[in-house]
């Protein structure tokens, strides 16, 4: 089976060197267009199925290492909003301690 795809990989890229070296554009990138939303969709759930050679994504189970965080309550985001120091340096948000305190 090794022998046969090597095979075929093999006379595929032949095939496209000689397109190449050719210029045969169209036969380089010939293919099956698929323009319809329902086909498009078809054939990614069929890429990976074969990607992840999973049989039916409805029978996997959804493992986690951790319970979901709750939403914070209102009281938990005030307490958060007013945490920060005034006059420091903003964080990764790039948004400074004032502007967030002046939100109300």
């Amino acid at each position: 089976m090794r022998a046969r795809k090597k095979e075929y990989l093999e006379a595929k890229i032949e095939e496209l060197e000689t397109n190449s070296k050719i210029k045969n554009i169209g036969d380089l990138y010939k293919g099956d267009l698929v323009t319809d939303s329902h086909s498009i969709l078809a054939r990614w759930t069929n890429h990976f199925f074969q990607l992840f050679n999973v049989s039916d994504v409805r029978q996997t189970e959804k493992h986690t290492a951790e319970p979901p965080v709750p939403e914070p309550g209102a009281f938990e985001v005030e307490t958060a909003i007013e945490k920060p120091k005034r006059h420091k340096s903003p964080g990764t948000d790039q948004i400074p301690a004032e502007l967030m305190k002046a939100g109300d």
